[in-house]
């Protein structure tokens, strides 16, 4: 018989749809689930859940893969027998894993519910930022119920930096994050040659011994004394990137320096207008200039002009990934590490004196009352007529002599400190909260060898241009907020009443009383805030209060912002150094038209979120990574300052001893009780106190006091102070006066 091809071809598909009629349609994820949801569901093993579903053995492969991803997820869970089971029947919950110092750590569920304490032994091998699956054991009256983790569904550290030590035949690295696990095994083979007491990086390759896991080392950084090891280690433990990408870098090139005429034309030409920018004196990154005018009518016209970023960062571009990846540019105490390439953040985007630049103005008409008349956002191009820092204008604020730079500036500059004045005087009256936390400067000479570090004061200067900041932000938000589109905005939700309970009996300790009411409102606390002003507990009660309060974040929902008494409010004046900020520009040109075209919006209601959760996450991250180079440059300063006095101020209490941070530095450190000899100390944490159990005397938060600097740990980044022969009475508590009614 003679094969026919093409019959052959017939048959072959014949089968597939044979095949396709009698297993028509796969089992998909949510069906699982919803069977596994039903009434009459009873757990069963993976093979028999199969039958159940109707899987036929063709797809038994793809159904084993669906069951072991939603095991990965935690959406269901594996019982006693190897059954399979729904999650919250099981009474296990995901969420995220913050560890402790103590080895024992808190479980924030992913579906909102009260978070879920861990005990050293329900720990297992997770680790501080990990996502787990928590099976609860029990409740607990007054306090969060208890659990136990079962698995790590995801793993936060796959890298770490710390300590390499040697000790007998073993190798080990210590982590420089307490949080993390007490050591890492390392064999010999990998090493990488690194010596004892050198500062290394650490990849995790097996987690399965919860006390020590095994890793390799994948980088030396150094000794931690040698120059530059300190940030260096901070650097690669928060992973911060230290170079941008080739295609990166190349695509920053090809952006050309000079601007097309056709985007002169187009756009609103304000160079004949007075502007001028006012940054840190070492700052090269120039995003804001600003302008103000008076009106023939008598009102101020406020210009608030950013650098258009959004104009050479195309979106989706190889720029754009790599700057929403990295989120914001972080400062550290040595070194930038910018969100855009040099080219871009010091060169063609920054507001250079005397260049023509392309920007994105707020023009806002204020009356002399300083409420908003009318504004408009337009795409201008500006020419900055001057470079000013806040050191240099501030001293024209307070001697009325200009200097060099200054000079012609004088009358503009003059307006703007009685504007600047004017708004905060209105934010206020509106309850808006205006924390003045302690910032701390490291100066260095020629060699990079720390010569001081000292607390920046919060000048008039300063407060200028965040008014103006300010209003252009809330003037922004409050323009797309009436369109009622997907847009980003910048948040900050009212706080716990849990955590404002606390807060109260803490300040209660201090002597003082907070009657905030219920709900808790920006004015109450501004009204407390007032009464406590110049007392020596106001800048440890700001830090309390701080910490109590919710984090502001970036989200497309607009709740407000409680902590400035806003109802709208965005990012928009930081594009060199904010993915929001730069995202914002994009929105706003877009809905120039006044809405965005349907795919567009469609596009925008998935990604916006996500944006916002990456940009809110690359925040924290940078602030906790400024804060610890910071603390590192502290050590650096103070290590060949054994024996040293030097003033300081009780900045908390703990039952081993009390922390001090010194005034100057703004380095904290520790007396130990065991250091005290004239008594046996005690903490008393009804009152937030260490009290001598003989002599009864006392030390509270906000003391002043004397310490000598007895060790300092550079290893460790940890100070240990010691109490000078004479202690510093608190200076002018009157606590009758100070108490709040």
């Amino acid at each position: 018989m003679t094969e026919n091809p093409d019959k052959i071809g017939v048959f072959l598909f014949d089968c597939e749809k044979l095949k396709k009629y009698l297993y028509p349609v796969k089992i998909s994820s949510e069906e699982i689930l919803d069977y596994l949801q039903t009434p009459s569901y009873r757990p069963v093993k993976r093979r028999l859940l199969a039958k159940k579903l109707n899987v036929k053995d063709p797809d038994y492969g793809d159904f084993r893969r669906m069951i072991s991803e939603l095991l990965s997820q935690g959406s269901i869970a594996k019982l006693k027998g190897g059954r399979i089971g729904i999650v919250k029947e099981v009474n296990q919950v995901t969420g995220k894993m913050s560890a402790t110092k103590g080895g024992f750590g808190f479980v924030t569920p992913e579906d909102g519910t009260e978070e879920i304490y861990i005990s050293p032994r329900g720990m297992g091998t997770a680790v501080h930022g990990d996502k787990v699956l928590v099976k609860v054991l029990s409740t607990r009256k007054g306090k969060s119920p208890e659990g136990m983790v079962t698995k790590i569904l995801e793993r936060s550290v796959t890298k770490l930096v710390g300590t390499f030590k040697r000790e007998g035949y073993s190798n080990y690295v210590v982590p420089d994050d307490s949080k993390l696990p007490r050591s890492i095994y390392i064999s010999d083979v990998n090493s990488n040659t690194a010596k004892a007491g050198q500062k290394v990086v650490v990849e995790i390759s097996d987690w399965r011994r919860p006390e020590s896991p095994e890793g390799r080392i994948v980088e030396v950084l150094g000794y931690p004394g040698e120059q530059g090891v300190d940030v260096l280690t901070v650097i690669k433990q928060f992973e911060l990137p230290l170079d941008f990408p080739k295609k990166v870098e190349q695509e920053a090139e090809e952006i050309p320096l000079a601007i097309p005429k056709d985007e002169l034309s187009r756009r609103l030409d304000l160079r004949d207008k007075f502007c001028f920018t006012i940054d840190p004196v070492d700052a090269k990154d120039h995003d804001d200039a600003v302008g103000l005018e008076i009106l023939p009518n008598g009102n101020y016209l406020l210009g608030v002009h950013i650098a258009d970023v959004s104009y050479y960062v195309k979106e989706h571009s190889a720029l754009d990934q790599e700057a929403l990846s990295r989120g914001t540019s972080v400062y550290l105490p040595d070194r930038v590490i910018p969100m855009l390439p040099e080219r871009l953040s010091n060169q063609i985007c920054s507001l250079r004196p005397n260049e023509d630049r392309l920007t994105y103005s707020c023009l806002i008409e204020l009356d002399p009352q300083g409420k908003t008349v009318k504004y408009q956002i337009r795409e201008t191009i500006i020419s900055s007529q001057a470079k000013l820092n806040y050191e240099e204008v501030q001293a024209f604020f307070d001697t009325v002599k200009p200097s060099q730079n200054i000079r012609g500036l004088e009358e503009h500059l003059t307006r703007m400190l009685a504007l600047s004045q004017i708004l905060l005087k209105n934010r206020e009256k509106a309850g808006s909260l205006d924390f003045d936390i302690p910032e701390a400067k490291v100066v260095y000479d020629q060699k990079g060898r720390i010569l001081d570090i000292f607390e920046v004061a919060r000048l008039e200067s300063h407060r200028l241009i965040e008014e103006f900041m300010l209003l252009a932000n809330q003037s922004v938000a409050r323009h797309v907020s009436r369109m009622s589109l997907p847009f980003i905005y910048r948040v900050h939700d009212k706080p716990d009443d849990e955590k404002m309970q606390q807060f109260r009996e803490m300040v209660e300790r201090l002597g003082y009383q907070a009657s905030l009411g219920h709900p808790v409102t920006p004015k109450r606390l501004q009204t407390f805030l007032r009464q406590i002003k110049g007392t020596p507990e106001e800048e440890l009660i700001d830090e309390l209060l701080l910490r109590s309060l919710k984090k502001a974040v970036y989200q497309t929902e607009n709740i407000g912002h409680f902590g400035l008494a806003f109802t709208h409010y965005t990012h928009f004046t930081s594009p060199i150094r904010r993915y929001p900020d730069l995202m914002v520009h994009r929105l706003l040109k877009e809905l120039q038209i006044g809405k965005y075209p349907v795919k567009r919006h469609k596009e925008l209601l998935p990604r916006l979120p996500k944006i916002c959760q990456i940009a809110s996450e690359r925040e924290r991250l940078a602030d906790e990574a400024e804060r610890e180079a910071l603390k590192v440059k502290q050590v650096e300063f103070l290590k060949d300052k054994l024996g040293e006095v030097f003033p300081g101020i009780i900045s908390g209490v703990m039952n081993f001893g009390i922390f001090v941070r010194l005034e100057k530095s703004l380095a904290d450190g520790l007396v130990r009780f065991s250091s005290l000899n004239d008594d046996y100390y005690y903490f008393d944490e009804k009152n937030y106190q260490a009290v001598g159990k003989r002599s009864k005397k006392k030390f509270r938060l906000g003391d002043k006091l004397e310490v000598r600097i007895i060790r300092v740990d550079a290893t460790a980044n940890q100070i240990d102070f010691a109490l000078a022969e004479e202690r510093v009475e608190h200076k002018g508590r009157r606590r009758k006066k100070n108490r709040i009614k």
